[in-house]
């Protein structure tokens, strides 16, 4: 088990705490309206939601079968539960797709870091390749039979990635039609 004390775990320590604490700013700062839609999003997807609904549903259909005596019937054609639960179920997926909505500006904005690290990694990777080459070249160490080393050290250009990945994507999708 690593050292909690090392230099590398305070770093990760660090970087989890910078990640809560964004977390944290980012729950405190949405709006009224965010924090009721996940709310009831939260209820909606629980077991809780599940048997309350089992209760009052079944409940509702046993009284206007007339399976209770001591109850009268009130919705004998069920028309009633019949618009309740559409109703319901139009506000709750409303409230799911509002949670979704900000889960994914929140995915986004990770996905934008993710791609910023790594393209950051990408050319400190680079240049230190450029620099062990330059070392090598110094120390006379023939490297010609390395032929990916030249490509290795050219930078990344991430518009010219997603150009291909675009064109490699449209060439595939002409040849499934």
């Amino acid at each position: 088990m690593p050292d909690p004390s090392t230099p590398v775990a305070s770093h990760l320590d660090r970087n989890i705490e910078a990640l809560i604490a964004r977390r944290r700013e980012e729950e405190r700062r949405a709006s009224l309206e965010d924090r009721i839609a996940a709310r009831i999003t939260s209820f909606a997807g629980s077991m809780t939601f599940v048997y309350l609904h089992a209760i009052i549903f079944g409940l509702w259909i046993l009284i206007n079968l007339g399976l209770v005596p001591l109850l009268p019937a009130f919705d004998p054609s069920l028309v009633i539960l019949a618009m309740v639960a559409s109703v319901e179920a139009i506000f709750i997926s409303t409230f799911v797709l509002i949670s979704q909505n900000r889960m994914t500006k929140s995915a986004d904005k990770r996905a934008d870091l993710n791609l910023q690290i790594s393209l950051l990694a990408e050319h400190e990777a680079t240049r230190m390749l450029t620099l062990l080459v330059t070392i090598a070249g110094k120390l006379d160490i023939d490297l010609s039979h390395d032929t990916e080393i030249h490509e290795l050290t050219e930078d990344v250009v991430p518009e010219q990635v997603l150009d291909t990945i675009e064109r490699k994507r449209d060439t595939e999708e002409k040849d499934a039609t």
